[in-house]
């Protein structure tokens, strides 16, 4: 009975043993694919990763050819290729110390490094081409800077000579005088930097001036008018002057820079320059025998600049005070065959500017600026006399609204174009300079 039993059982274990074999291939083939699967989804979302990371390095790149525009490069693109890609592959210093940070990882890490140091130069470039126009430049060795300036003025002068009868009735002559002046200056200036603070400068102008005299009342009649141009040109007064860097611009204070710009006599003074009749038929129309072309004093100019720099902005200001010495003259008299020896002391003006200028890119700017100086009356003080007596009329004030422009040439040569607007009677009607710059 028991090995009936037992064969019963050899049997039916016999027969069950395909069927527990077809169950565990069946698993053996789910657990497979599962695994498959698994992997699959893993290599997706690499692959998802990996596009995520070209399309921020496509987007630093992109960043990076926009700001090469405007920098003399033909190819941006290749450009910008030559100067990121080998760093990024061969020579990144971060992925040297850390080796295990993915490559993704690292080449963005680079092009943000090498994205900052290009920004960080590019101001840099664009704050000297606006300072080199407001303040001397303090890291080069030496600049040369030559420039013309051309000024016109346009003044009309009412003149009475009569009396009122009655309060009411003038009786007498009414002339209308008018001047037309222009002046044009043209200079070399020459700055050594002493060290990366000091700096010192020359400048040598060469003015001609032009002035046309136009009068009514000629040969009697008020309709009849006299015109007489006179012109001269000489060298102008030559000057010397040192600037000094108190504070370089930091995130708390703007660059500061100190001047003392000394003026030499070195033109033709204005003073006993006689008055002539050019023209016989009109006593009205008297003109100088000559023009000026400088000052006929020593003079002494002290100013404190400051310059603040608001990416793409820069703002600046500059006060400044000059101080005329007087000065002897044997004759200031304007009266023909008239000697009159006196001491003039010329009104010492105040000048305050201030604007801003805007980096367009490291090679061009444009600036946008008012200027103002206001100087006292001229008084004289006659040979034998004690006091000074005021010249009435003398003292004046000027403001002028200033537009300009710079641009960086490729060769080094920094252009500059400005042009000034009149805002008062003073002031000349307008005033149009070019220089060009450049350091070695």
């Amino acid at each position: 009975m028991l090995r009936q039993t037992t064969l019963a059982f050899a049997i039916a274990f016999a027969l069950s043993a395909p069927v527990r074999a077809q169950d565990a291939g069946a698993g053996g083939q789910a657990t497979a694919a599962y695994d498959v699967r698994t992997q699959l989804d893993r290599l997706e979302s690499r692959v998802n990763e990996q596009q995520q990371e070209i399309e921020r390095l496509r987007a630093q790149v992109q960043f990076l050819e926009l700001g090469m525009r405007g920098r003399g490069l033909s190819d941006p693109q290749t450009a910008t290729a030559q100067q990121t890609l080998p760093k990024e592959l061969v020579a990144d210093p971060q992925q040297a110390q850390n080796p295990q940070a993915p490559e993704g990882e690292q080449a963005i890490t680079q092009i943000g490094q090498e994205q900052k140091v290009d920004d960080s130069e590019r101001r840099e470039q664009e704050k000297a081409l606006v300072v080199q126009e407001h303040a001397p430049l303090f890291e080069r060795k030496f600049t040369l800077e030559t420039g013309a300036s051309y000024s016109y003025y346009d003044r009309r002068q009412l003149a009475l000579s009569g009396f009122l009868a009655l309060d009411a009735i003038f009786l007498g002559t009414i002339n209308l005088d008018q001047t037309k002046a222009a002046v044009l200056t043209t200079d070399v200036t020459g700055r050594y930097g002493i060290t990366d603070r000091l700096n010192l400068e020359a400048n040598i102008p060469y003015v001609t001036r032009t002035s046309r005299f136009v009068s009514g009342g000629a040969g009697g009649a008020s309709t009849s008018i006299s015109e007489v141009t006179k012109s001269s040109s000489g060298i102008g007064d030559v000057s010397v002057a040192g600037y000094y860097q108190l504070v370089k611009e930091s995130a708390r204070w703007p660059d500061l820079v100190a001047s003392v710009r000394v003026r030499a006599p070195t033109g033709r003074d204005p003073f006993g320059l006689k008055l002539i009749a050019p023209d016989d038929n009109n006593n009205n129309l008297n003109v100088p025998e000559d023009l000026p072309t400088g000052s006929g004093l020593w003079s002494a100019t002290f100013s404190v600049s400051a310059l603040r720099t608001y990416d793409p902005v820069i703002l600046f200001g500059n006060i400044g005070y000059t101080y005329n010495l007087p000065g002897d003259f044997d004759d200031i008299s304007p009266v023909l065959g008239q000697t009159n020896p006196a001491k003039v002391k010329l009104g010492n003006p105040y000048q305050l500017s201030g604007g801003l200028a805007i980096a367009l890119n490291d090679r061009a700017a444009v600036s946008f600026s008012v200027s103002t100086s206001m100087a006292g009356a001229t008084h004289v003080k006659s040979r034998g006399s004690d006091d000074y007596e005021r010249i009435p009329g003398s003292s004046t004030s000027t403001a002028t609204l200033n537009i300009g422009a710079s641009y960086l040439l490729p060769s080094g040569w920094s252009l500059n174009g400005q042009i000034a607007n009149g805002l008062t009677p003073d002031a000349p009607n307008f005033v149009m300079s070019f220089r060009a710059s450049r350091g070695f």
